[in-house]
Parts: C-alpha cells; sequence; structure tokens
C-alpha cells in the first residue's frame, strides 16, 4: 500500500485557516486512509491509501477539507519514493555550512512553464539561493526568511502554487512515511 505525504498551504499561519492537528488526523482517517499521522502544526499528514491517482486524492481531500473546515486550502501530495528523490537532488547536500532550518523546499502542485522557470532563474535574489528541479524550489535563506524579498516573487513569477517545507520537516516527513511502510500497523502520531 502506498504511504502519501500530504502537504497543506497556508494551514494555521497567522491566526488563520485554523486546525488542529487531531481534527486534520481524523478527517483523513474518515477518508479510509491508514496510519494517519501528522507532523507540526502546518498541515502535514503521512499517511498509507490504496488510491494511486494523486489527482484524485488531492481533490478528494480538499474537498473534504472544505467541508468540515469550511476552506479550501491547496494540498500538494508526494509519494514517499518522490519525497526520498527530493531529498537525493538537493542541490546543497555536500555544502558544508548550510543550515537545515534555513534551507526550504518548496514542493509546488506542477510543473511550471519553460518561461515561467527562466524568469523565475533570472531573479537576483542576493544573499539567498536558489535551484530549481522538476516540481520542487530548493531555496537557502542565509538571514532567514522574515526579510526576504524573493519569497514573496516567487509564486507570482512562476504562475504555480506551492508549499514550502524546511529541511528539517522534509527529512522528519521521510523518516515518518518510511516507519509506516515498514509497519503494517496504523500507528497514530
Amino acid at each position: 500500500m502506498p504511504v502519501v505525504i500530504s502537504m497543506l498551504r497556508g494551514v494555521n499561519v497567522g491566526g488563520h485557516n485554523k486546525i488542529k492537528m487531531d481534527a486534520l488526523r481524523a478527517l483523513y482517517e474518515s477518508l479510509k486512509f491508514t496510519g494517519c499521522q501528522t507532523h507540526i502544526q502546518s498541515g502535514n499528514v503521512i499517511f498509507k491509501t490504496t488510491e494511486r491517482n494523486l489527482s484524485k486524492l488531492t481533490s478528494q481531500i480538499q474537498t473534504a477539507i472544505e467541508r468540515s473546515f469550511g476552506f479550501r486550502p491547496d494540498v500538494i501530495l508526494r509519494t514517499a519514493d518522490e519525497l526520498r528523490d527530493v531529498i537525493a537532488r538537493n542541490p546543497f547536500a555536500k555544502r558544508r555550512g548550510i543550515e537545515p532550518g534555513k534551507l526550504l523546499v518548496t514542493f509546488l502542485a506542477s510543473d511550471p512553464a519553460p518561461e515561467a522557470r527562466d524568469n523565475l532563474l533570472k531573479l537576483k535574489p542576493d544573499p539567498e539561493e536558489l535551484h530549481i528541479d522538476g516540481r520542487e524550489l530548493y531555496i537557502y535563506f542565509p538571514d532567514g526568511m522574515g526579510r526576504s524579498k524573493l519569497w514573496p516573487l516567487i509564486e507570482r513569477t512562476l504562475k504555480v502554487s506551492g508549499t514550502g517545507r524546511n529541511w528539517n520537516s522534509v527529512i522528519k516527513m521521510l523518516a515518518i512515511a518510511d516507519a509506516l511502510s515498514a509497519n503494517t500497523g496504523s500507528a497514530k502520531g
């Protein structure tokens, strides 16, 4: 049974679109997903499903959240294998001094158009560094994201929605997914 990592965009940020993680986990369980586990308060749920069509899953989850919580967030899904590949492709992996809390992976809902990708790469993000690879952006914010001029331009430039997770969260979500893959029971977290 495939393990899927679900990341909600804009949940529990600035007091908006609030969902308690136990309620979110219960919602996923009501959709007949198994082993549902959450990670931090930003809407990350790792689960098993027999459904292999991620587009169908995305729509199903968005509709269920809208019915239960009154808003429809973007839902970005990756399989455990896709997340493992994201980690393997990290362009900062061999560089010393990279702080994991300042390395952000933005998971995009779809591949950006070639022109949008080119426009993004033309931005001068100094001191940030940006790499785009498929449906992921890897951005290193040496001074943190708080005052970044690059961050607000990304989605506008790419014309594709996405959601960001710092490197620590990416690694932890894969660890949860791997444990869930190895476990035939339905653990809660």
